[in-house]
C-alpha cells in the first residue's frame, strides 16, 4: 500500500495498533490504485475556488458515489471513468495551519498561480506546505483568459522564487487554464491522472477504514460532524470509528447532496454525524467492527496518557515587584462554525502584539453561543465572548443582558483582528511617564530660608514654569525634587521663561542648592 509520504509519517505506529486490535494485518499484493486526493492551494484570489467551481459544474460526480459539500471545501469528480478527490484551501495568511492540512491530506498538489499577477506572498506559503509534505505537485498558472495574462512572465517569476517548471530550467509540470471558460482544465485534470500513476497511489479496499479528519463541526440539531479522507480501507455503515478520545457509530455517513450512503471506498470524502465530541482536526481515524472493540481502543489509549494540565485562568493584571500593574490579560471564549475557523483566529490572535497586554484564549469551540459559555465567561472576570459566523441561541443572550456579559460576533476575520487590537490596546495598563519640559543651569543662590530657596539661573534647553515640580540634578545625579514657587524675568512675575533666558526663581526643596546644579522641569503624562 502507498501512502502520500506526510500521511504514512503520521499513521504508522497507529496503524499498527489499529490492526493488531482488529486481528486484520495486511497483506502483501492487497494493495490497487485509489483516486488521488489533490490538494488545491495558492494566493487569495488567484482562482483556485474558480477553478473548483467549473471542475464541479461540468463533472460532478453522480450522487450515489459521494462528495462533500462546499462548506467544508472537499469534492469527489469524475474524469472520464476515474476519479479524482479535490481539497480547497484558502489562500490568506490567516489559514496557514488549513493549508499544511491540507497539504499533509493529499497526495498530490495544485499550486496555482495567476498568469497576471504571479507569485504573491501566500503563493510562496503554499509552496512551503507543499515541500514540507513532500509530494509531488503541479503547478497551475490560472486566469488565462485575462487580458493582462502573461505566462512566460508568470514562469519568470516562479523561477526567481526557484520554482522551476518544465521548460524553463526544471521539471515541475505545468498547465495553464482558465477556471472561468475552462480552456485547459481538462489537460489539468489529465496531468493529475498521469501524475497519480507514476506515483502509484494506492490502497487496500478490503481493509478495515483508517481516515484522516480535515474538518468539524457543531450543529445545534444534528450534534456534531466530522468530514473525513478516507485513506486506506472501506468505510462501512454499521461500523464505529475512533479518532483520539472521540467516538462515532457509522450510522449516519452523507454525500455532498446530504444523501445517505452506505460506504466511502478510499480517497472518498464522507460526512459522519454523532460523534461524542469534536475529533481533532488532522487526527486519524480507525474503525473497528463492534462498540466494544472501540471502547477498548479508547481505554488502552487514555491509560497512555498523561493528565493534561489545566489551562491558566489566571488574574486579570499580572503584577511587578513593586505592585504596580505590569501585564493585562484580555481572557477570550472563542465560538466559530469550524476547527478551521478557531484556527485561523487563534493564527490571528498571536500576530497581535500590544505592549503591557496578554491576550489568552481560555476556552475555544464549535457551535452557537450558549448559556454555558456565558457562565464559562462570569467565572474569569473581564472575559469577552467572540463568535465566528455562528449565531448566539436566545436565552444565551437574555442571559449574558442580565448579566453584563459581553458578546461580539463577526463574519469577516479582518474586522475580528482590527476590533481585538483596538480592544487589547485599550486594556493596556496606562504607565506615568515623565516627560522633561526644560532644563536651567543654577548661577547663584540669593538666600535660603528653611525649605525656601530664592536663585538665579539660565534655561539650557526647553521652557521652565511656575508651579512645575522640578529634578534638582548634581554631576547627573538626582539628588532630591522640588517646586517652582515663583518665577521673575528682568524684575516682573512670570509663567514661563524661554530657551536662553536668565530668570530668578523661589524654589521649595528640602536639599540645598548650589551654584552648578541644574534643574530639569517635567510633567507626568499617562501612556
Amino acid at each position: 500500500m502507498v501512502f502520500s509520504k506526510g500521511y504514512m509519517a503520521k499513521s504508522s505506529t497507529a496503524s499498527s495498533a489499529t490492526e493488531a486490535s482488529q486481528g486484520s494485518p495486511k497483506t502483501a499484493g492487497s494493495a490497487t490504485p485509489r483516486p488521488p486526493v489533490v490538494v488545491v492551494m495558492g494566493h487569495v484570489d488567484h482562482g483556485k475556488s474558480t477553478l473548483l467551481d467549473y471542475i464541479r459544474q461540468s463533472n460532478v460526480v453522480d450522487k450515489e458515489v459521494g462528495g462533500i459539500t462546499q462548506r467544508v471545501s472537499a469534492y469527489e469528480v469524475a474524469h472520464g471513468k476515474k476519479l479524482i478527490t479535490f481539497l480547497d484551501t484558502p489562500g490568506h495568511e490567516s489559514f496557514n495551519a488549513i493549508r499544511s492540512r491540507g497539504a499533509s491530506a493529499a497526495d498530490i498538489a495544485i499550486l496555482v498561480v495567476s498568469a497576471e499577477d504571479g507569485v504573491k506572498p501566500q503563493t510562496l506559503d503554499a509552496f512551503k506546505a507543499i515541500k514540507a509534505s513532500n509530494i509531488p505537485y503541479i503547478v497551475g498558472i490560472s486566469k488565462i483568459d485575462k487580458p493582462n495574462a502573461n505566462i512566460e512572465r508568470v514562469k519568470q517569476s516562479l523561477a526567481e522564487n526557484e520554482i522551476y517548471v518544465e521548460g524553463y530550467g526544471g521539471t515541475i509540470p505545468f498547465v495553464p487554464f482558465s477556471g472561468k471558460t475552462g480552456a485547459g482544465v481538462d489537460d489539468l485534470l489529465e496531468m493529475i491522472l498521469l501524475t497519480a500513476e507514476v506515483e502509484d497511489i494506492s490502497a487496500d479496499a478490503k481493509a478495515p477504514a483508517e481516515c484522516l479528519v480535515i474538518e468539524s463541526h457543531r450543529d445545534k440539531m444534528r450534534g456534531i460532524s466530522a468530514t473525513l479522507i478516507v485513506k486506506n480501507g472501506t468505510l462501512t455503515s454499521g461500523s464505529f470509528l475512533v479518532s483520539g478520545m472521540a467516538f462515532s457509530p457509522v450510522r449516519i455517513m452523507e454525500n455532498s447532496l446530504g444523501k445517505p450512503i452506505k460506504e466511502a471506498l478510499p480517497s472518498a470524502p464522507a460526512r459522519i454525524i454523532g460523534w461524542s465530541e469534536e475529533p481533532e482536526v488532522g487526527g486519524i481515524c480507525f474503525s473497528f467492527p463492534s462498540k466494544k472493540d472501540a471502547e477498548k481502543y479508547i481505554e488502552d489509549e487514555k491509560g497512555k496518557l498523561a493528565p493534561m494540565a489545566n489551562s491558566p485562568q489566571g488574574h486579570q493584571v499580572q503584577l511587578g515587584p513593586d505592585g504596580e500593574k505590569q501585564t493585562a490579560i484580555l481572557p477570550l471564549i472563542i465560538k466559530a462554525d469550524t476547527s478551521g475557523s478557531i484556527e485561523a483566529i487563534k493564527y490571528e490572535i498571536s500576530k497581535i502584539q500590544i505592549e503591557r497586554v496578554t491576550i489568552r484564549v481560555v476556552q475555544g469551540g464549535i457551535g452557537d453561543v450558549t448559556e454555558n459559555d456565558i457562565k464559562a465567561a462570569m467565572s474569569v472576570p473581564g472575559t469577552l465572548i467572540c463568535g465566528f459566523t455562528v449565531k448566539v441561541e436566545p436565552s444565551a443572550k437574555r442571559f449574558a443582558e442580565e448579566r453584563a456579559v459581553s458578546i461580539h460576533m463577526f463574519d469577516i476575520i479582518y474586522k475580528f483582528s482590527e476590533w481585538l487590537a483596538e480592544e487589547a490596546a485599550a486594556r493596556a495598563p496606562k504607565l506615568a511617564v515623565e516627560e522633561q519640559k526644560g532644563i536651567a543651569k543654577i548661577l547663584k543662590i540669593f538666600s535660603t530660608n528653611k525649605d525656601k530657596q530664592v536663585l538665579g539661573a539660565r534655561v539650557e534647553s526647553g521652557s521652565i514654569f511656575v508651579n512645575d515640580e522640578v529634578k534638582i540634578m548634581r554631576r547627573e545625579n538626582e539628588i532630591a525634587r522640588g517646586r517652582i514657587r515663583e518665577l521673575q524675568h528682568m524684575k516682573s512675575k512670570v509663567g514661563t521663561v524661554e530657551e536662553g533666558k536668565e530668570f530668578g526663581a523661589m524654589i521649595e526643596s528640602k536639599i540645598e542648592i548650589a551654584p552648578g546644579d541644574r534643574i530639569e522641569d517635567f510633567h507626568i503624562i499617562m501612556k
